[in-house]
């Protein structure tokens, strides 16, 4: 991998674990637990469209890491790696029929994914009685999807403006 290349990939990273170590700082205003914005994912979400799966899986994966460690809470990483990792694959494949102009339909179908893999955790965990669970993850996944995927798609578009190093 090219230092340029890799140096972006860096940034994109400490972009997204800031804005994860930020969000975490933030008091929920939801009275279900585990619901939140996902705002890191708005990195994540441009990564896809613009980076190779290796690369993106990369960047994914050393911020659930990182982002476990520095949020305190390592139970926490078993609900994200899954979450992160089925998101991440759904989303890769998504890409191949969504073009980048529907970047925020993909980043809903991702936050589908991603609380899928968060409830298939849980119900391992916890019991299949999570299930109950899933539809309100669903609802405030697909918000949060639409959201974030809104985001990406400025990100995008401001992107296109600047010179690639």
């Amino acid at each position: 991998m090219k230092t340029g290349k890799l140096t972006r990939l860096a940034l994109l990273t400490t972009v997204a674990l800031i804005i994860f170590v930020v969000e975490l700082q933030i008091p929920n205003p939801f009275p279900i637990p585990g619901v939140k914005l996902g705002l890191a994912n708005v990195v994540t979400v441009y990564a896809v469209y613009h980076y190779h799966a290796r690369e993106v899986f990369l960047v994914v994966l050393a911020r659930i890491l990182l982002g476990s460690f520095f949020g305190g809470n390592m139970l926490a990483l078993l609900y994200s790696l899954a979450g992160g990792m089925l998101c991440l694959a759904g989303m890769l494949l998504l890409r191949r029929v969504l073009s980048e102009k529907y970047i925020w339909i993909c980043s809903v179908l991702g936050a589908v994914f991603h609380n899928l893999g968060q409830t298939i955790v849980a119900c391992l965990i916890a019991g299949w009685g999570m299930l109950l669970y899933f539809p309100f993850l669903l609802v405030s996944g697909c918000l949060a999807g639409a959201f974030t995927g809104g985001c990406a798609q400025l990100v995008t578009k401001r992107m296109k403006n600047t010179p690639a190093a």
